[in-house]
């Protein structure tokens, strides 16, 4: 114990839902389950550190974006908070195709936390309580409560487990380490013990942030300025476009050089990254400085985004440089990049270790297979990214919630929502770093834009229980409109008047030699609904957001179609269920390998069995014969 046995004593409060952990996934997890009904209680190392951005001071991004809106859809919360502490917004990808477009915010830091904590702390059922969780209380396989760092025992039906990247957390830059957890508050030591006496296969992994530099030591005139979108789109369905519309502040961009590369190549003997002082391992897709200079040795710079932290801080971040090497090197380092020449360290850059768990462990619901009523969720699920950690944290918390109501638990497929996606290569896919979203990940992403999450999932977030019914309403009304307006484009016809001619050369397009539909030129690449208003006397007033999916569903009718093709193959899979009493070992044909991954991870379906690495097609096709004949 970590205490004296004579303070272990039993808190009275009842309480349904524990959550463990208060950033991004610990705040949709608590709110979820609170929201639907059930006395929920949050346990944090800090209260000051609730809804915290340790690293990058932004919301969404390539693929993140999308996770945003699909927790939006759902009910949750991050899309409406960043929508109100946003400072600089931008599309990126805009000129790709829809199914890549991905929104992207600055945040106010500070402003971010503070609006989250308010939501939190005005919260029907929903108590927060700044102490450190060690054990998690089991019995027969089931939890029955936890117990805190003070000896108090809180007892739960459920727990979610939301601990970022706290356990056993250890930040490291030169030869410089220090057992805290990220932005030098506290770690939470004792917990993993507890997990691992329940069974629970621990990994050891890590990331790491840039230095902050001070504003007033930067000279922006040998950067490029990055400006936000003239006309921001919010996050948030029910976000009011207007609302958003701000003065927005500037962003910067500037490179580092061969001088750079050569005072980090020099340096590599003590960077701890690569002399062994770190053992976990980092994330691929966010590498360091140091990993990038040594992996891409061919290339002679790399992009430096200069962010403000907030509004009310001279704090900058200095996206695309993270780092463990020793303080002097670091100020060397950024010192030799245009602009940073006379730069003031305000934090040092460094490396962080944290424990974290195999998600192989878990079922799509999120819940540990072996413990009834634990839950996990966000980066302590092996995952990086403050969106990724709210999706599953989300996920979680309403599955816990649904676990106490007696109802199945949701999960969200791969051809449903980003957030599919990302669980299902959680829980199936093997995985020695932490694990980022990605667009490339998704074989459905035409479908799964970010501009039609509402779509897709507000429905369901519906059922659930998180979406009340004047939303419900308005997201049938806006299926309505869509409906029909794609309908009357589809049977509206346009000639070869001189208006139609010059408006279709005006846009470099080929003149009509016959009458044709309005859906068919909205299909030609340089034309679009928007463009086409000139001619279309008898089009109705419509919302942005209404034009906008009907653009999308014309011009792009053929690809949605054949993807929604493919959907329906991949949902035969799905649907092929394994029993959970399968034995593996009686089925003589499989390979060993197979049979070895089947076991340990023992997938529900068929369509998630085809995608555990080490099992063959032939193998599914073994497994699909030997179900046929039971």
């Amino acid at each position: 114990m970590k205490y004296s046995a004579n303070s272990v004593w039993e808190n009275k409060d009842e309480y349904d839902i524990a959550v463990v952990g208060a950033g991004h996934a610990g705040c949709e997890a608590a709110l979820a389950s609170a929201r639907l009904g059930f006395k929920t209680v949050m346990f944090t190392v800090s209260v000051d550190s609730i809804a915290l951005m340790p690293c990058n001071p932004n919301i969404g991004g390539s693929s993140k974006g999308h996770l945003v809106r699909e927790v939006d859809a759902l009910g949750g919360e991050m899309g409406k908070v960043i929508d109100r502490t946003f400072i600089q917004s931008k599309m990126l990808n805009s000129s790709k195709g829809p199914a890549v477009h991905s929104l992207r915010a600055q945040a106010d830091k500070a402003d971010y936390s503070r609006a989250m904590r308010q939501v939190l702390e005005e919260q029907e059922n929903l108590d927060i309580r700044q102490m450190e969780v060690t054990d998690i209380l089991a019995e027969d396989g089931r939890v029955t409560g936890v117990q805190t760092y003070s000896g108090a025992i809180y007892r739960c039906r459920a727990v979610v487990l939301c601990t970022g990247t706290y356990l056993k957390a250890r930040c490291i830059y030169g030869d410089i380490s220090t057992y805290t957890g990220p932005n030098g508050l506290q770690s939470a030591n004792y917990l993993t013990d507890s997990l691992k006496s329940l069974g629970i296969k621990m990994y050891r992994f890590k990331t790491g942030t840039p230095a902050r530099i001070d504003r007033n030591s930067i000279d922006f005139s040998k950067m490029e300025e990055q400006n936000g979108d003239e006309r921001v789109v919010p996050f948030s369905f029910t976000t009011d476009p207007e609302d958003v519309q701000i003065d927005q502040v500037s962003c910067w961009l500037t490179y580092t050089n061969e001088k750079t590369h050569d005072i980090i190549r020099q340096n590599l003997d003590r960077s701890p990254l690569f002399s062994g002082a770190i053992e976990g391992t980092g994330p691929r897709y966010c590498p360091s400085i140091e990993d990038k200079v040594v992996k891409f040795p061919d290339k002679d710079r790399h992009q430096v985004f200069i962010e403000p932290e907030g509004l009310h801080t001279t704090e900058m971040y200095v996206g695309g440089m993270s780092s463990s090497l020793p303080e002097d090197v670091q100020y060397a380092m950024y010192r030799s990049v245009p602009g940073l020449e006379h730069a003031k360290i305000v934090r040092n850059a460094y490396a962080i270790e944290y424990d974290c768990i195999d998600a192989r462990q878990l079922k799509s619901t999120l819940e540990f297979k072996n413990i009834e009523g634990l839950f996990s969720g966000g980066q302590f699920n092996g995952s990086s990214g403050y969106e990724e950690a709210a999706a599953q944290g989300l996920i979680a918390g309403i599955n816990a919630a649904r676990k106490l109501q007696g109802k199945e638990g949701i999960v969200i497929d791969r051809s449903q929502g980003y957030i599919g996606v990302l669980i299902d290569d959680l829980v199936t896919k093997e995985s020695h770093e932490p694990y980022r979203m990605m667009t490339s990940r998704a074989e459905y992403r035409l479908l799964l834009r970010q501009d039609n999450a509402d779509l897709r999932l507000t429905k369901l977030g519906y059922e659930i229980g998180l979406i009340d019914e004047e939303r419900y309403r308005r997201l049938l009304e806006k299926e309505r409109m869509i409906d029909e307006e794609i309908r009357r484009v589809e049977h509206t016809n346009i000639g070869t008047s001189e208006k139609v001619q010059s408006l279709l050369e005006s846009f470099g397009s080929t003149p009509l030699t016959s009458g044709t539909t309005l859906a068919e030129l909205i299909r030609r690449p340089e034309l679009s609904y928007e463009k086409l208003s000139p001619i279309d006397e008898k089009r109705p007033e419509l919302p942005y957001d209404v034009k906008e999916q009907v653009d999308i569903n014309i011009k792009y009718d053929g690809y949605i179609k054949r993807q929604m093709r493919q959907v329906e193959q991949f949902r035969k899979m799905e649907k092929k269920k394994i029993p959970d009493d399968i034995d593996y070992d009686e089925i003589q044909s499989l390979r060993i390998e197979a049979r070895q991954k089947l076991k340990q991870i023992r997938p529900a379906s068929i369509g998630q069995a085809s995608r555990i690495s080490g099992v063959s097609p032939a193998d599914i096709s073994v497994l699909l014969v030997y179900l046929g004949s039971r």
